[in-house]
């Protein structure tokens, strides 16, 4: 009898680990994968915004999330999680030479790549945190950036 309740026991438990590892495994948020990196040299700096002060500009000032990651064989991918829902925007620059900046020329185009979420396109100026803004409901939502240069 104590056999039983044993192997009752164990099977339980085993029954029920697909379901813990499947519940603790799925981390809601936002993952962005980054497109069209030129090299792999710097990194690859994502920032998130919550509204649209400061966007895209000072991202040090006034993103509420930033994440700076190696970039592997021309690829990257930034993932942000535990966010509150809301409406955001993403900035992405591929930061070549590590100075925590975009850098531009003397008429102030960028030299180095950079990307925003719905793949608003600069012309001119940087796009409004309007054109580049998504919901966040507090799923997974998968996001793709392609870079300019």
């Amino acid at each position: 009898m104590r056999f039983r309740c044993i192997a009752l026991y164990i099977v339980a438990v085993f029954a029920t680990l697909p379901t813990i590892t499947l519940a603790q495994s799925a981390c809601p948020g936002i993952h962005v994968k980054i497109l069209n990196i030129r090299n792999s040299t710097g990194v690859i700096a994502c920032a998130l915004f919550e509204s649209p002060v400061g966007f895209p500009a000072e991202f040090l000032r006034s993103a509420i999330n930033i994440m700076v990651i190696k970039i592997k064989h021309t690829q990257a991918r930034c993932d942000f999680e535990e966010i509150p829902q809301g409406t955001y925007a993403l900035a992405v620059i591929h930061d070549e030479n590590m100075n925590g900046k975009l850098d531009t020329n003397r008429l102030g185009a960028p030299t180095e790549g950079y990307g925003f979420s719905n793949d608003a396109k600069a012309f001119l100026k940087a796009p409004s945190f309007g054109a580049a803004r998504f919901p966040y409901g507090g799923q997974n939502v998968a996001l793709t950036i392609s870079l300019s240069y």
